[in-house]
C-alpha cells in the first residue's frame, strides 16, 4: 500500500508534518518521499508543479490520487485505511465534534503565529512597522489563552479533543512544536508547554520529527519569547 504513495515534503514545514505524522500514525511507513529544499525553490520544480500547480509542499500522491493540502490529505488517509493503524476520528459525537472545532481552530493559530514568525519575509523592509508586528504578536497571545484555557479544561495528560490521539492532534501539534521552537515560554503557557512536552514523545511525531531540528535542537531565534 505504502509503496503507491509519494511524498514531496519539506523540513520543518507544519503542512508537510501533518502528513507525515497521519501516514505514521496509519502504520503506513516505507511510502515514497522527497524531502525538498524550500531555499533552492526545489518545490517549484516541474516535477512538483506537475502534481501540485500552485508548487507548494506537501504534495502527496496515492496510487493516481492527488491530495496536496495538508488537511484534505489527513483526512484522506483517515478514511482510505480506517480499520489500520491508529483510529484518528472518534465516533462519540461530542467528541467528534471538539475534535473538528479544534482542528480548523488550529488554521487560525498557524497563521496568526506565521504572520510573526514570518513577518519580514512576507513584509517588504519599507513597509515594516513595529507597531503592526507588535499588534500581530497580541493576537497570537490572545489567541494562545484560549488554547491555554481549552486544554486546561480537559486537564493533565489530554490530547487536543480529550484523552484519545485524534486529527487534532495530527494537524495542529505541528504549530504548537513551531511556537517553541521559536521561544514560546513554557512559564507563560505552561499547559500548552505540558501538551508539547507529551506528544513530542509519541512515537509518529518522533519518526516524523524535521532532521534539521535534530541537527539544530536549539532552533529559532527567540521570535516569539515575548509574546
Amino acid at each position: 500500500m505504502a509503496k503507491d504513495m509519494t511524498l514531496f515534503w519539506g523540513s520543518g514545514s507544519a503542512p508537510c508534518w501533518r502528513v507525515m505524522i497521519a501516514l505514521e500514525e496509519k502504520k503506513l511507513q516505507g511510502y515514497n518521499q522527497k524531502l525538498l529544499s524550500f531555499e533552492k525553490m526545489e518545490h517549484k520544480s516541474k516535477e512538483v508543479l506537475n502534481l501540485n500547480p500552485r508548487g507548494q509542499l506537501p504534495t502527496f500522491k496515492h496510487g493516481d490520487n492527488v491530495v496536496n493540502d495538508s488537511y484534505a490529505a489527513c483526512l484522506y488517509i483517515e478514511s482510505q485505511f480506517k480499520s489500520q493503524g491508529t483510529k484518528l476520528i472518534p465516533e462519540g459525537p461530542a467528541e467528534l465534534a471538539l475534535m473538528y472545532q479544534r482542528m480548523f481552530e488550529g488554521l487560525a493559530l498557524n497563521e496568526k503565529t506565521n504572520a510573526v514568525i514570518y513577518y519580514e519575509y512576507y513584509v517588504p523592509e519599507a513597509e515594516r512597522l513595529a507597531s503592526a508586528l507588535k499588534r500581530n504578536k497580541d493576537e497570537v497571545a490572545s489567541e494562545l489563552k484560549l488554547w491555554e484555557g481549552y486544554l486546561e479544561k480537559l486537564g493533565p495528560g489530554s490530547c487536543l479533543a480529550g484523552q484519545q490521539f485524534s486529527l487534532a492532534d495530527v494537524t495542529v501539534f505541528p504549530v504548537v512544536a513551531n511556537l517553541f521552537r521559536y521561544g514560546l515560554s513554557a512559564d507563560r503557557y505552561p499547559k500548552l508547554a505540558q501538551y508539547h512536552a507529551l506528544l513530542k514523545e509519541r512515537p509518529s511525531i518522533k519518526a516524523s520529527w524535521p532532521p534539521h531540528w535534530l541537527e539544530n535542537p536549539e532552533g529559532g531565534l527567540g521570535t516569539l519569547k515575548d509574546v
